[in-house]
């Protein structure tokens, strides 16, 4: 968040991000990092490296040093902030995540592809059946598992939006517009239908003095970006503050990431939004949940989400034998069924099912082949599923690393499958491309 107050001049608001007013002609080195940073790719292979250096690390001699960080105990305890850094990673940082898309959400609902109830019909209805097909195919495999088995039900519920979208990004450069789209609109509504699961069934013993408290700072922060102001020093500590007495009351923190993304105006006003000079000079209006992702989005995708995987990710698998024995267990190969079979089950029939519906029907650009392929990207479910985890079972239970090899299996699986199809469609595209070309 940036200091400066905004101008007193409007224009239309856009929605294409351009260098600010006060920093014309090119870029410095960190707006070009941060935008770096920002991009699909990057932060998909940021969260790939992350995964990959835990996993090495948790089935190495290093595994000792990498548990001891892990499980190292900072923060106050009169405030009951006493956590492990990895809590404070799946509780502190991803609230940064979860703030980045509560901005998506709001600017989807009020001014984005979710405003329109009708074109935004298909990407909900393949959300929903993506989070229930799944969770009823894990409940099946562990009807008769015993024990605490049932409460994942929700793990393989999630998509991962920087993990898809990075797949699309790189293999899907030849494919329509509309295809990244209808997966945003649909990993964004998966998102909301996730955070509300957190909310309603993994929340436990909530204390309502501090939950009740936590509307004062929330209730600043809304009155504060209302009017315009994008001081850090006035609305970060308000943020913590909230995040703190959400944490205290028993739910799961990240809740208040969401709830002060929500909080910010979508739409550019003359006090609420900035000033943003376009590559041709023109100046337009931005919203305010335009900025602050500006702003956001490359400490989410590059600081936050990784080191979240870094120490969720860790799974000590033990060789081709301990990820077979893991792979037994109902819990895992209830989760890696229920990302590769029942994301892609059910976001293509609850497609099909709502183009069955008058008015409604896919995008012209789009082929059923482009969603089946979609379908199996958005199996990814790794670092929603991966809190989930946690939350059902607890960090470090028994059923920890299990949870944790079917989560990597599973979405490895999907992604696998996923760009496969989606290369396949690709290539056939090119060659149409290239025969309508010669045809001319």
């Amino acid at each position: 968040m940036s200091p400066d107050v905004p101008d007193a001049s409007s224009s239309a608001p856009s929605s294409t991000p351009a260098p600010p007013a006060h920093a014309p002609g090119p870029l410095g080195r960190g707006a070009r990092l941060a935008r770096f940073v920002s991009r699909d790719t990057t932060g998909g292979l940021l969260l790939l490296g992350a995964t990959v250096l835990a996993l090495v690390l948790a089935n190495t001699p290093a595994a000792d040093w990498y548990g001891a960080v892990r499980d190292t105990t900072i923060g106050p305890a009169a405030l009951h902030l006493d956590l492990s850094i990895g809590a404070w990673a799946a509780d502190g940082l991803l609230a940064i995540f979860f703030f980045v898309v509560g901005l998506e959400l709001k600017q989807e609902f009020v001014a984005g592809s979710l405003r329109d109830p009708r074109a935004a019909a298909l990407p909900i209805a393949a959300a929903f059946g993506g989070v229930a097909v799944p969770a009823v195919i894990y409940t099946l495999v562990n009807l008769d598992a015993g024990g605490d088995a049932l409460q994942g039900w929700a793990i393989p519920a999630a998509t991962d939006i920087a993990f898809a979208v990075a797949v699309i990004a790189v293999v899907g450069k030849r494919l329509p517009p509309a295809l990244r789209t209808f997966l945003l609109t649909l990993a964004v509504v998966d998102d909301l239908l996730a955070i509300t699961i957190i909310a309603v069934f993994y929340t436990s013993g909530i204390l309502f003095l501090p939950l009740l408290a936590a509307v004062v700072p929330l209730a600043a922060f809304a009155l504060l970006v209302r009017r315009g102001v994008r001081s850090w020093w006035l609305l970060i500590p308000l943020g913590v503050v909230a995040w703190a007495l959400v944490h205290a009351s028993g739910i799961h923190a990240t809740i208040a990431g969401v709830v002060l993304g929500l909080l910010v105006p979508a739409i550019a006003t003359r006090r609420a939004g900035v000033d943003h000079t376009g590559p041709d000079g023109h100046v337009e209006r931005h919203p305010l949940t335009h900025h602050f992702a500006e702003r956001w989005s490359p400490i989410s995708s590059g600081v936050a989400v990784p080191i979240f995987a870094f120490f969720s990710a860790g799974v000590t698998v033990g060789g081709l034998t301990g990820l077979r024995d893991a792979l037994t267990d109902s819990v895992a190969l209830g989760i890696v069924l229920a990302l590769v079979l029942g994301k892609s089950i059910g976001i293509t029939v609850s497609s099909l099912l709502v183009t069955r519906l008058p008015g409604i029907r896919l995008d012209p650009s789009l082929r059923w082949p482009d969603i089946v392929g979609l379908s199996f990207v958005a199996g990814i479910g790794f670092t929603v599923s991966l809190l989930v985890g946690e939350l059902a079972f607890g960090s470090g239970s028994e059923r920890d690393d299990v949870v944790k090899v079917g989560v990597l299996v599973g979405s490895l699986v999907s992604a696998v499958i996923g760009a496969a199809v989606l290369t396949v469609r690709a290539r056939q595209r090119a060659r149409a491309d290239a025969d309508a070309d010669a045809e001319r």
